[in-house]
C-alpha cells in the first residue's frame, strides 16, 4: 500500500460539505481484498479493538486496504473525542488506485490521525507492535491544544446556529465572523469594538477602582504598595483581614484573600510580586460572585466557591485533593469546565490558618479550604445564580462595565448575596475583567448553564443579520472570466464595493490587489477578509475545488456558463465531461436556500445539475424556444433568453427587455458567446436583487477592452486591419470564436495559436481542426513552458489538426509568442482580420497595444 498526495479540503468539495483529508492510495492486487491477507483483520483488531466494523455502511463485496485505512482514520479521531462521522473510499479510473476521504474537525488532528492510521495498518500487515492508546492520547492532547476553548467555542457555536460564517484567523482564539464589510472579530470573549484604552484600564486594578468609586460604584479601600513593609503598613491602616493581588493580573493569578497575619501576608506578597506591582486592599466578607455583562445587559451570574475538599476521617488532605482531581471535568488548562486543585505555597499557607498541613487527615465532614480566591482557574467551583440577581446589583455591574468601556465584562462582586443591593450589605465590586472566561456560566458546577455565547453574538449582529454579503460563484468551461467581470461591474454600478477573483487576479473596488491565476479558494478567502467588500464575485476553477474545496460555505448565486466538451480532462482522475460536471456542480450544491443557480439551458450536462440545487433556478439560452427554458418559463419561473434583438428576463407574466444594441459587449448582437455571457451575468444580477435600471446602465457602460476584460475578444486596429486578442484554449472556445469572426467582414483571415501541453492530444489537435475551415493563414507558436511535453510535440499536434483544413494556405511555425505575433502583424494588409490566441495574457496584450500604437491606421 502506497499513500500519496495527502491534502486538506478546507471547504465544501467534490465529496461533501465536510472539511476532510483526501489521499491517493495505491494497493497491490492482493491488498484489494483483505480476505486474501490471512489473519490481517484479526491482527488489526488486536491492535485497535474499538475501531468498529470495517463495513459500517453495509457495503457488499470485498474491501481492500484503502477501505480499511478510511475506517481506521475516522475511528481514531472519533475515539479521541473529535466530532467526525463522514468518510469515503472511491475507486479511480486507474486499477488499484483509490481516493480515500476522511472528515476532520481540526486539520492537524485529521492529518495526524491519518498518519497513525497508515502506521496501524502497516503494523497489522507486518505483525509488528502499535500502541493505540498512545496514539489516541496524542490525538486527544493535540485536539485540546488546537481546538477553540470553551469561551470562544460557545460564541462560535452560537454564530453557527444563526448561520453566521466564521473563520479562525490564528491558531489561537482570534476569530472572524461574517464576510467583507459585515465582518466582526473576537479574541476569546473580547470583541473588536473594545478599545485598547478600556482594556488597559481594566488591567490596572487601582485605576479601575478609582474610576468606579468616582462613578458611585461601591469598591474596597486600599492602594498599590512599593514593598512588603509598605504592604504591612496598608494592612494596619485599613484593618485586617486584607486581600493581596497584582495590580495588573487575570484569572486569579497571584491573588490571596482573607489574610489575617503578617506571616500569611509575606507569603501572599511574594506570590503577587511575581506578576508585577502589588496591591493591598480591604477584604470584603461574603461570597465571591462573577456577573457577566454583555453590552447593556446582565446575561449571567455565578457564585464562585474556593477550591476545597471534605474530610472523611481516613484520607489526608493531599489524598483528598487527588481524588477530587480525578473528576473528568477537571483539567490542567481552560479546555475543561473545571481546573485541578493545586497544592502550592498559597494552599499550604491557607491550610496552616486552619491548623492543617497537606498530610493531615481532616475529620469526617470538615470543609477544608485550599485557597480563598474562588477563580475556576485555581480549582474553584461555580453555582449559577443568574435568576437571583437583584436589579440594583445588576445595575451596578452594568454601570461598572460601561464606566470602563468594556463591551463584554466580567464583574467580580464580593457580598453576602446578590439578593440585596450591595450598599445594604457592605458589598462591593472588586474587579472588572476584559475577555472574561465564560465556562463558569456555560457549564457551572451546580445549577443551570447559560447560553452566553448567544448573547455575545446577539450583541455583534442584530436579529436577521447573518453577517453575509452577496456572493456570486461562476464556473464552466468557457466564458467564466467575462461573466465574472461583467457581473462584478453590474454590482459595482449599483453602488456596492465589489471584490472579484478570476484567472487574471484579485480586484477590490476596481483596484487590482493581486495578479496571476486567482480563481482558487485562497483568493476567495482573502476577498472575504477584506473590510471594504460589500459583494463578491468568484471565478471558481476546477483546480481550486480539487485542491482545497470552496473558499466559502455557501453562495447566494452559482453561475454555470457551460460544460460542452469540457477542458483539462485527464487530470486528477477527471476523465469525462460527466466527471467534470460533478466537480463543477459543487457551487450549485452549495447555493443558499434563498439563492439561485443560473444555468445554461442549452447544455444538457449543465441542466442535469438543477436537481442538486437547494435554491431556485434561473435558466438562460439564446433560443427562446429551448425546451428546458420554455418549460421553466411556462411554470412561471425565472428565465433569460433572446427575442426580437433583445435579452429578455421573464418571471410569470412579468418581462424586462434589454436591447442588444445597447450592450456593447455583444457588438450589436453579432457575437453569440458574448450574448450568452451577458445572459448569465443578467441572471446573476437578478439573483442578487439588483434594480433593472442599474442592470441596464451597467450593461451599457461595460466596454470589452484589454483593461476591462483582458484576453476576452479584445478588438484592436493595426494599419487598417482588425486584430482580435482572446484567451480561448479549448475546442468549444474555438467553435465560438469561429462563429464570432465569421460575422465580421475581412479580406484575409489569419490566426496565431499555441496549445497547452497539459491538455489531451485530441484536444490540442481539435483546436486547429476547428479553426482550419475559417482561417487562411496559421502562425503556430511554441511557448517556453511546455507543461511536460517534449520540444516540438505541441507544434506537431497543432499541425496534425490542420491535415484536413482545405482553406489553410499558409502555415508557419515560430518559437516564442511575441515573435509569432510580430510575424502575423507583418503579413497584415488593410481589411484583413487576425485572431491572436494569447497565452501570456497581460504581456501579450501589452505587446499588441504597443505595436498598434506604433503603427496607427493610415
Amino acid at each position: 500500500m502506497d499513500v500519496s498526495r495527502i491534502r486538506a479540503l478546507r471547504g465544501p468539495n467534490l465529496w461533501s460539505r465536510h472539511t476532510a483529508i483526501e489521499a491517493v492510495v495505491a494497493c497491490e492486487p492482493a491488498e484489494r481484498n483483505i480476505d486474501q491477507l490471512q489473519g490481517f483483520e484479526a491482527r488489526l483488531r488486536k491492535r485497535f479493538p474499538s475501531m468498529g466494523p470495517l463495513r459500517p455502511d453495509g457495503r457488499p463485496g470485498h474491501i481492500g486496504l484503502a477501505h480499511v485505512l478510511e475506517t481506521v482514520a475516522l475511528a481514531l479521531q472519533a475515539q479521541a473525542g473529535c466530532p467526525v462521522t463522514f468518510s469515503r473510499t472511491a475507486e479511480t479510473v486507474e486499477e488499484g488506485i483509490y481516493q480515500v476521504i476522511v472528515e476532520y474537525s481540526e486539520e492537524v488532528v485529521g492529518k495526524k490521525a491519518f498518519d497513525h492510521a497508515i502506521a496501524l495498518v502497516d503494523a497489522a500487515l507486518k505483525d509488528t507492535a502499535f500502541d493505540v492508546d498512545a496514539a489516541l492520547a496524542e490525538l486527544r492532547e493535540l485536539d485540546e491544544d488546537v481546538r477553540l476553548g470553551p469561551s470562544t467555542g460557545s460564541i462560535v457555536d452560537a454564530a453557527v446556529a444563526r448561520g453566521i460564517p466564521y473563520r479562525r484567523l490564528t491558531q489561537g482564539s482570534l476569530v472572524q465572523f461574517g464576510w467583507g464589510s459585515k465582518q466582526r472579530r473576537i479574541w476569546a470573549a473580547e470583541v473588536d469594538n473594545t478599545s485598547a484604552v478600556s482594556e488597559s484600564i481594566a488591567q490596572d486594578k487601582d485605576l479601575t477602582k478609582r474610576l468606579l468609586a468616582a462613578a458611585g460604584v461601591p469598591v474596597p479601600t486600599g492602594r498599590p504598595v512599593v514593598d512588603f513593609e509598605d504592604a504591612c503598613k496598608v494592612a494596619e491602616e485599613i484593618g485586617w483581614p486584607v486581600v493581596v493581588k497584582p495590580r495588573d493580573g487575570n484569572q486569579g493569578k497571584g491573588v490571596t484573600v482573607n489574610i489575617v497575619s503578617t506571616e500569611h501576608l509575606e507569603i501572599a506578597y511574594k506570590v503577587a510580586a511575581e506578576y508585577g506591582e502589588v496591591m493591598v486592599e480591604s477584604y470584603l466578607p461574603g461570597n465571591d460572585f462573577r456577573l457577566l455583562v454583555v453590552g447593556d445587559r446582565l446575561v449571567a451570574a455565578a457564585r464562585r466557591d474556593p477550591p476545597h475538599v471534605i474530610g472523611d476521617g481516613v484520607h489526608t488532605v493531599r489524598e483528598l485533593v487527588a481524588r477530587v482531581n480525578e473528576d473528568p471535568r477537571r483539567g490542567d488548562g481552560h479546555a475543561t469546565s473545571l481546573t485541578k486543585i493545586r497544592i502550592d505555597e498559597i494552599a499550604i499557607a491557607r491550610l496552616q490558618v486552619q491548623g492543617l498541613s497537606p498530610d493531615d487527615v481532616p475529620e469526617q465532614g470538615r470543609r477544608v479550604i485550599m485557597r480563598n480566591n474562588a477563580n475556576l482557574s485555581t480549582g474553584g467551583t461555580a453555582t449559577d445564580v443568574t435568576d437571583d440577581v437583584h436589579p440594583e446589583v445588576a445595575a451596578r455591574a452594568i454601570a461598572a462595565a460601561q464606566c470602563i468601556g468594556l463591551e463584554i465584562c466580567g464583574v467580580d462582586v464580593l457580598a453576602e448575596s446578590v439578593h440585596r443591593p450591595l450598599e445594604a450589605q457592605n458589598g462591593g465590586i472588586v474587579e472588572v475583567n476584559a475577555a472574561p472566561g465564560l465556562r463558569m456560566h456555560l457549564s457551572p458546577s451546580y445549577g443551570k448553564g447559560r447560553n452566553v455565547g448567544e448573547a455575545v453574538v446577539a450583541n455583534l449582529y442584530k436579529p436577521g443579520d447573518d453577517g453575509r454579503i452577496p456572493i456570486v460563484a461562476v464556473t464552466g468551461t468557457n466564458g467564466k472570466t467575462t461573466t465574472a467581470r461583467l457581473t462584478a461591474h453590474l454590482l459595482a454600478t449599483s453602488g456596492l464595493r465589489v471584490g472579484m477573483t478570476n484567472t487574471d487576479g484579485v480586484y477590490v473596488n476596481g483596484r487590482q490587489i493581486d495578479s496571476g491565476d486567482c480563481s482558487g479558494p485562497k483568493s476567495a478567502r482573502n476577498v472575504l477578509m477584506h473590510p471594504d467588500v460589500d459583494a463578491a464575485v468568484f471565478e471558481t476553477a476546477r483546480g481550486g475545488i480539487l485542491r482545497e474545496g470552496l473558499g466559502f460555505d455557501r453562495c447566494g448565486t452559482a453561475v454555470v456558463t457551460n460544460i460542452g466538451a469540457g477542458d483539462h480532462l485527464g487530470l486528477n482522475y477527471i476523465t469525462t465531461v460527466e466527471d467534470l460536471a460533478v466537480l463543477k456542480r459543487v457551487i450549485v450544491m452549495n447555493v443558499a436556500p434563498e439563492g439561485y443557480a443560473v444555468l445554461n439551458a442549452a447544455d444538457p450536462i449543465v441542466v442535469a445539475m438543477a436537481p442538486k440545487c437547494p435554491g431556485g433556478i434561473i435558466y438562460f439560452a439564446l433560443d427562446p424556444h429551448n425546451p428546458v427554458l420554455a418549460a421553466h418559463r411556462a411554470q412561471g419561473k425565472r428565465t433569460v433568453y433572446v427575442d426580437g434583438g433583445a435579452v429578455v428576463a421573464s418571471e410569470g407574466s412579468w418581462r424586462e427587455t434589454l436591447p442588444l444594441r445597447d450592450i456593447p459587449l455583444t457588438r450589436n448582437g453579432t457575437i453569440g458567446f458574448q450574448i450568452e455571457n451577458v445572459m448569465a451575468s443578467v441572471g446573476a444580477a437578478w439573483s442578487a436583487g439588483l434594480d433593472w435600471e442599474v442592470i441596464r446602465a451597467g450593461l451599457a457602460s461595460f466596454v470589452n477592452d484589454s483593461d476591462n476584460a483582458p484576453g476576452r475578444f479584445n478588438v484592436m486596429d493595426y494599419r487598417g486591419a482588425t486584430v482580435i486578442a482572446d484567451y480561448g484554449h479549448n475546442p468549444d472556445a474555438m467553435k465560438a470564436l469561429v462563429e464570432a469572426v465569421n460575422a465580421m467582414p475581412a479580406k484575409r483571415r489569419s490566426v496565431v495559436i499555441s496549445g497547452a501541453g497539459d491538455r489531451r492530444d485530441e484536444d490540442i489537435r481539435d483546436q486547429t481542426a476547428i479553426l482550419g475551415a475559417a482561417f487562411d493563414d496559421f502562425i503556430l507558436f511554441q511557448d517556453a513552458c511546455q507543461r511536460g511535453r517534449e520540444d516540438g510535440e505541441v507544434l506537431a499536434l497543432l499541425r496534425a489538426g490542420l491535415s484536413q483544413a482545405a482553406r489553410a494556405q499558409h502555415v508557419e511555425e515560430i518559437r516564442g509568442e511575441f515573435l509569432a505575433i510580430d510575424t502575423a502583424l507583418a503579413r497584415l494588409q488593410p481589411g484583413d482580420l487576425c485572431l491572436v490566441l494569447v497565452d501570456q495574457v497581460e504581456e501579450a496584450l501589452a505587446h499588441l497595444a504597443r505595436r498598434c500604437a506604433e503603427s496607427p491606421a493610415g
